[in-house]
């Protein structure tokens, strides 16, 4: 899913980065493995501080609205992207700090929005909401509908964890309840920040890079 996203990023990155007079041309990939590591880990922090649900109501809420760029803006978590990434701009890469709010400001909610519609997509099989919230915890999203499915709710399935969230949800199994789900998941993705921190992950990204 990391290379996926990678990939995503780039194709979103034409006009803000890669035709962007104030990123060097030299560093056009260095530039949006930093973006995808700033999405990639930021999502993966969220989850590991028990924010799962904010990270479902905003696939699944701004997913119905077409992953809209003005609701994400106002979105604390993309928000909190931008501002990691701007500063990487300015520290890492020497881009001037206005340059900098002006290419995370752009091409985050570009890429989170890209990445919403590609979930949401039912023609799409390369992007699921699934998909990246198991990468982001180390498997642990297919462990709980495993444990649920285990403890006697034989037909659980990933769109029954979202209706659980979302409100349309019956009860869990046998595999516990809510919050018992979202601190598995929790768990799984601080294990994941401990064993690839973000310079192991932006180290994984960066092996993408042709």
């Amino acid at each position: 899913m990391l290379e996926e996203l990678f990939n995503l990023v780039k194709g979103t990155a034409t006009d803000s980065v890669i035709n962007n007079p104030d990123v060097p041309n030299e560093q056009n990939n260095e530039v949006v493995a930093e973006a995808t590591n700033t999405v990639a880990s930021g999502l993966r922090n969220m989850v590991a501080g028990g924010g799962l649900q904010n990270i479902i109501s905003m696939f699944t809420g701004s997913g119905q609205q077409g992953g809209d760029k003005s609701s994400l803006l106002s979105n604390p978590i993309v928000n909190m992207m931008i501002g990691h990434f701007a500063g990487k701009l300015t520290s890492k890469y020497n881009i001037g700090g206005n340059q900098a709010n002006n290419v995370a400001s752009s091409l985050i909610p570009d890429v989170i929005s890209n990445l919403i519609n590609k979930t949401n997509d039912p023609n799409n099989s390369t992007f699921s909401l699934e998909g990246l919230l198991n990468s982001i915890t180390g498997g642990k999203t297919a462990e709980v509908v495993q444990e649920q499915q285990a403890g006697g709710n034989s037909g659980f399935n990933f769109q029954d964890l979202i209706g659980q969230f979302t409100g349309g949800g019956g009860q869990t199994g046998g595999g516990g309840g809510l919050m018992d789900i979202v601190s598995k998941l929790a768990g799984g993705a601080q294990n994941q920040q401990q064993s690839n921190g973000s310079g192991g992950l932006m180290d994984l990204i960066k092996g993408f890079i042709k």
